[in-house]
């Protein structure tokens, strides 16, 4: 029997929770919502989890990586992500006015929780830490381990993020579709679905658009940079995007990656480092995404964010999901705290947020693998200029 992708199971948990919705009795709706209740505050729990088992690993592995290419690759790696967050939200706020303003108009969108039936009861799970704690630690364990070269404590780290990752593929995942389902479920119950589907479909195809745009924009840099045809160079990456559509995952995409970005050009010695890096590092499209996705969900519910308020969550974004794991929605599970903290969600706007993400995840991950394709031919460029120079001063000596 044919084990079902995340994406379709999402897709049936929407379909399904908005026929339930409509014919289900409120103790049913209560009885799923009992369940999103608990789900709810285990994820609260795990995000200041989340938050230090990725990114304390992350930086600590960063730190010991190989001198200057490391520092250009991952430079242009946050200028990516950056870039692609400020595109986004440049998007959202000229387009969001005019697409989304008729289910903006309707007021039912600007308390969720209002018209939700409550669960039977709760039970109370808090968080050992709050997110900015968790980030703190996070910032501090990942840039101790880099100076004090701890290799023991770099060790633990690695293998609390293991351990991390398993809870997000073994239990966050696969209870993600009855989460979502529970949570459409009883929006219908409430009147809400008309507004949550308008809102999917049009953001969807804002994001795909962001996504092509986004990729133009680095090959045609990289192309610039290495005096080779742009076109020419994104269409040698197409097998690792198609690839990435299939898998959801960075990581697993990495040998189709490493093979294309190797046909473009790119040298092997480079190649070799810049793609595993990148993997982990260069999230374009998962940016994109949650830009977009994070931006349309505040729209609804009144807020309009001015690019002073956004952009430090922006910056956040590209340090959080450092080394997001190589499971499907591995960028928007380290997002949860910033979306949680920094612009103010609650559990039901953070479920809608993890539904609009991996309805599109795979493209998000197809164009973070498609881009580190241009990365590595501007990384490429920057480090033959850079032994270009040194061997010319060696020869003035």
């Amino acid at each position: 029997m044919m084990k079902l992708g995340l994406l379709p199971r999402i897709v049936i948990a929407i379909i399904l929770g908005i026929i339930v919705g409509k014919i289900a009795p409120d103790w049913a709706i209560q009885t799923f919502a009992t369940f999103n209740g608990l789900f709810g505050n285990f994820l609260s729990f795990v995000i200041p989890l989340i938050i230090i088992g990725f990114i304390a690993p992350g930086i600590g592995q960063l730190g010991q990586g190989a001198g200057k290419l490391l520092g250009m690759t991952t430079g242009l790696a946050y200028v990516s992500t950056i870039l692609a967050g400020l595109l986004a939200f440049f998007a959202a706020s000229l387009i969001y006015p005019n697409i989304l303003q008729e289910e903006a108009s309707l007021g039912s969108f600007a308390s969720p929780e209002e018209a939700l039936l409550a669960p039977f009861f709760t039970v109370d799970m808090p968080p050992l830490m709050g997110v900015m704690t968790a980030l703190l630690i996070a910032f501090l364990l990942g840039l101790g381990v880099t100076f004090i070269k701890g290799n023991a404590l770099n060790s633990i780290l690695v293998e609390f993020r293991e351990i991390i990752e398993k809870v997000i593929s073994a239990v966050i995942i696969p209870l993600l579709p009855i989460h979502i389902f529970g949570i459409l479920a009883n929006m219908t119950n409430g009147g809400q679905v008309e507004t949550i589907l308008s809102v999917f479909a049009k953001v969807f195809i804002m994001i795909i658009a962001l996504h092509i745009l986004m990729l133009i924009i680095q090959y045609t840099t990289g192309g610039l940079a290495a005096r080779k045809n742009p076109f020419a160079l994104l269409k040698g990456m197409l097998p690792a995007y198609f690839t990435a559509l299939g898998t959801q995952s960075s990581a697993s995409t990495i040998p189709v990656t490493l093979r294309q970005a190797k046909k473009i050009g790119v040298r092997e010695k480079v190649a070799d480092f810049t793609v595993p890096l990148l993997a982990t590092i260069h999230l374009s499209g998962s940016t994109i995404t949650l830009v977009s996705c994070s931006i349309a969900i505040m729209f609804l519910t009144g807020n309009t964010p001015t690019l002073g308020s956004y952009f430090p969550f922006i910056l956040m974004l590209g340090i959080t999901m450092i080394a997001a794991p190589g499971v499907p929605g591995g960028a928007v599970m380290a997002a949860l705290g910033l979306l949680e903290t920094m612009l103010g969600f609650d559990q039901t706007l953070l479920t809608l947020m993890i539904a609009l993400y991996l309805a599109q995840d795979s493209f998000g991950t197809a164009t973070n693998v498609t881009g580190d394709g241009a990365l590595s031919v501007l990384v490429d460029k920057m480090n033959k200029e850079r032994s270009s120079k040194k061997l010319s001063k060696a020869k003035a000596v």
